[in-house]
């Protein structure tokens, strides 16, 4: 008799059913890729999927993966513009070279430029002394009409360095460049910048012997090249920025022969012609 009048393996637990994880995480990434997206907004892009939630329950999803309300979500706006205007933005910073001279060690500046869409990389300049007016030509070469790197964008993202002087802002301002100065003590707002910086150091820089201001030029000159047309990059797909063409097209036989650079230091593979 026992047995017979137990039920509790049949026992329904109050309240209404959980949502399917699926459901929910559809409804975490539609507040995330859309922080201006009240409950309501999402309520009614979930039902145009099929899918239908009381706005109720959209906030208690919410809720458990301490995402917050669209007021105070779309205030965190970097990262969504960053996003959306990938195709003008450049981004720009310093970094240091230890040269080698016949009065010892010498610190060479060195400012370059990067595309955030293509990841394309500009050498600015070089100089020990990275003055006013030797900043405020660069600003001008950055934008010569018909040449300049920097054709195209309209913002350039800078840490706050105080290298990047009132001149250089004015006269990027000047061929309609916005300088967007990023807050304290964020670098992952210019990551582009950074990595580039840690490529060039640890592949090339760091495992040489510079003389002189030439020999930081030739590495420089030559790891750009290799950057962009030899190097294989994780964050394009694996794939290298921008491949020479190969009017031979993609051959699978031949044997393979390395082009070096630098000495060896950098290498890249490809087939000889069958």
């Amino acid at each position: 008799m026992a047995h017979k009048f137990d039920g509790s393996r049949h026992r329904a637990y109050p309240g209404r059913p959980r949502v399917e994880p699926a459901v929910e995480a559809l409804v975490v990434r539609l507040a995330r890729e859309n922080t201006s997206w009240g409950y309501d907004r999402i309520v009614g892009a979930l039902a145009n999927l099929g899918h239908h939630l009381s706005d109720q329950t959209v906030g208690n999803i919410l809720r458990r993966h301490d995402i917050t309300p669209a007021p105070t979500r779309s205030r965190n706006s970097c990262k969504e513009f960053i996003r959306s205007h990938m195709d003008v933005l450049a981004g720009s910073d310093f970094f240091t070279a230890e040269v080698l001279s016949w009065s010892g060690l010498v610190t060479y500046y060195v400012l370059f430029f990067i595309e955030l869409e293509s990841r394309r990389v500009w050498i600015g300049g070089i100089t020990r002394h990275p003055e006013s007016c030797w900043i405020q030509q660069v600003a001008r070469n950055a934008t010569l009409e018909g040449e300049g790197y920097l054709k195209g964008c309209r913002y350039v993202l800078h840490d706050r360095d105080k290298k990047f002087c009132t001149d250089f802002c004015q006269t990027l301002a000047a061929d309609s460049v916005k300088f967007v100065g990023l807050p304290a003590r964020s670098p992952n707002l210019n990551a582009f910048a950074k990595r580039w910086v840690r490529s060039v150091k640890s592949e090339c820089l760091s495992k040489l012997i510079l003389f002189g201001e030439g020999s930081l030029c030739h590495p420089l000159t030559n790891f750009c090249d290799h950057y962009h047309a030899e190097r294989n990059h994780q964050g394009r797909d694996n794939q290298r920025l921008f491949p020479r063409p190969d009017p031979r097209g993609v051959s699978h036989r031949g044997p393979v022969r390395c082009r070096e650079r630098l000495g060896g230091r950098l290498k890249y593979y490809q087939r000889e012609a069958a």
